[in-house]
């Protein structure tokens, strides 16, 4: 049996997120695992995935930001607004010149209202949004607020005739669509576009660096988390060590003095081990989730 914590895996083209989970499932040797931001079958790169009391620290890592990188081919525009649906528009785009799209992407950095794609897992009613389209429905979901910090053209490919493939790098918050940001410039220039390829290179502080492939994990499994929870934590969050007593009322779900922390920090007993997660409101520290084994 696998101890509580973080993997961060490399996840191959070809499969779903919920896919991965399945097969840590197995390797693990426990149903108890989840995994912190889908990946689109397409995209490859950093998923993180947690086991036992770890998933519990899911939601923060979900909400981290991200960074990707990413080529949009201008000049068609494809139902799923990436290489996954069929083309539905073709423009040619090789007069678009370098300069031009230069300024379309630059002019979707940083803080935007950002319409997702309409085949996306968001849900409408209680349906997914993907779903929704399948069925043959049109769905235009509302903008939401992103931030877009980093939109770096890398490369600009003209190796095809009427298509331009225009290589990224992307860091951005999470809820951020990459397959939206390529069909915006497409629609902004004028010729349509696409996402063609992705791979997610960091999720918070969690790199490629230190992924491993399933490959990789097969081969030490049950042993497969590289991130107890203990030190998945204190990666993660500013660190608060609590006395005996503080440790004692934490562990039990009460509140502690203010610290004068921002943000979730994690707190820690006096023999090292992870109580909680705590955040700072009306005057005293308070748990969101009570980690300590039972």
């Amino acid at each position: 049996m696998s101890t509580d914590g973080l993997i961060v895996v490399d996840k191959p083209g070809g499969m779903t997120s919920h896919d991965v989970v399945a097969r840590i499932r197995r390797l693990a040797k426990t149903r108890r695992v989840g995994h912190g931001g889908t990946l689109d079958p397409m995209a490859t790169g950093v998923l993180v995935i947690g086991v036992g009391r770890a998933t519990r620290l899911l939601t923060y890592v979900i909400g981290a930001g991200k960074s990707y990188t990413g080529t949009i081919r201008l000049g068609q525009a494809t139902v799923t607004d990436d290489a996954e649906g069929d083309v539905i528009a073709t423009t040619p785009a090789g007069q678009v010149t370098d300069d031009a799209i230069r300024a379309a992407l630059d002019a979707l950095s940083g803080e935007v209202d950002q319409r997702p794609s309409a085949v996306s897992a968001i849900k409408i009613d209680g349906q997914r949004a993907y779903k929704r389209v399948r069925d043959g429905e049109s769905v235009e979901l509302p903008a939401r607020r992103v931030t877009i910090s980093q939109l770096d053209v890398l490369e600009i490919h003209r190796d095809t005739p009427d298509v331009v493939d225009v290589d990224v790098a992307v860091t951005c918050s999470s809820g951020t669509y990459i397959r939206a940001i390529a069909r915006d410039a497409g629609l902004a220039l004028g010729v349509g576009g696409h996402l063609t390829a992705l791979r997610r290179t960091a999720v918070g502080g969690f790199t490629l660096a230190e992924a491993a492939t399933l490959d990789e994990l097969e081969q030490r499994a049950p042993d497969v988390v590289n991130l107890p929870l203990d030190a998945a934590a204190d990666r993660f969050f500013a660190r608060r060590e609590a006395t005996p007593d503080e440790a004692r009322v934490l562990a039990h779900g009460g509140p502690l003095d203010p610290a004068g922390l921002t943000g979730p920090y994690a707190v820690f007993g006096p023999a090292g081990g992870l109580i909680a997660i705590v955040s700072e409101r009306d005057g005293r520290a308070r748990a969101e989730i009570v980690l300590a084994p039972a």
